[in-house]
């Protein structure tokens, strides 16, 4: 396992201390701004959020971008990866760094992590952006993605080491070991019901591609359990975000930085 420091400076951020875990993050845009915590998917890391940083800096959003364990700059931890770990370690997050409530902007399994966040910590949170992801694996039926990481394609498989080994602290070889933790939690999570989240009261924006992993009638199904959910289907496929910011900034950048009514009005 890596041997990096707290406080130590790499790549632009630094890494800080959660519950004796060492966690890469970085902090930018407006200092005096909302904070907005990114959360990024399985294979992920803050990288992935680079054709958001600059327009939501330009909003005046106070940026944080966490790595979660074995992710990105921050090294791995013992026992496998859960989606309540996970939670845990962004609560944490939110708790001992961000001090307060703050938006969060989840893409794929950091959408599901930004949902029970706000399910279980609604103190911690102001306002969520999800894309591209779903909350019931049994509901997708055939997942393309998946299927190829569980039968590890070799071009997938290839595809995916190349963005870990580069920055890991833990060394290209424990890519494998982060790998099937990530093979497990998927082939069994996330499982959850939609009637779970009917009491999370949050203004929350579900943005589904329309030819993304997640099935667009699962997403509205989904917005219509939440009590102040917001649905918006945009062209482009799981890898939304980067392949279509012109479109995905404008409509995150308002939702967060307007007053979105909770229920439409007809003009009198």
């Amino acid at each position: 396992m890596s041997s990096v420091m707290t406080g130590e400076r790499i790549d632009g951020g630094v890494y800080v201390d959660l519950g004796g875990r060492r966690v890469w993050h970085f902090v930018g845009g407006e200092p005096s701004g909302q904070p907005t915590v990114l959360l990024h998917g399985a294979f992920g890391s803050a990288s992935a959020w680079g054709a958001q940083f600059a327009d939501l800096t330009a909003a005046g959003l106070a940026i944080h971008a966490p790595e979660r364990s074995g992710h990105g700059h921050s090294p791995d931890h013992d026992g496998p990866f859960t989606y309540s770990d996970m939670v845990a370690e962004t609560i944490a997050y939110l708790e001992e760094q961000v001090e307060g409530p703050a938006h969060l902007i989840g893409w794929s399994d950091g959408a599901v992590i930004a949902l029970l966040v706000a399910k279980y910590r609604p103190d911690l949170v102001n306002r969520v952006v999800v894309v591209s992801f779903y909350v019931n694996r049994a509901d997708q039926d055939a997942d393309e993605f998946f299927q190829l990481i569980e039968s590890r394609d070799t071009a997938t498989v290839d595809f995916l080491r190349s963005g870990y080994v580069d920055i890991t602290p833990d060394g290209p070889q424990h890519f494998d070991v982060v790998y099937d933790k990530t093979v497990s939690m998927l082939a069994q999570e996330p499982a959850y019901d939609y009637a779970e989240f009917t009491d999370v009261d949050v203004p929350i924006l579900l943005v589904a591609a329309d030819r993304g992993v997640a099935r667009v009638d699962h997403i509205l199904a989904l917005s219509r359990a939440l009590p102040q959910a917001r649905l918006a289907v945009l062209p482009g496929t799981h890898i939304l975000p980067v392949e279509s910011p012109e479109l995905f900034n404008p409509l995150v950048v308002a939702f967060l930085t307007a007053d979105p009514p909770s229920h439409w009005v007809p003009h009198p």
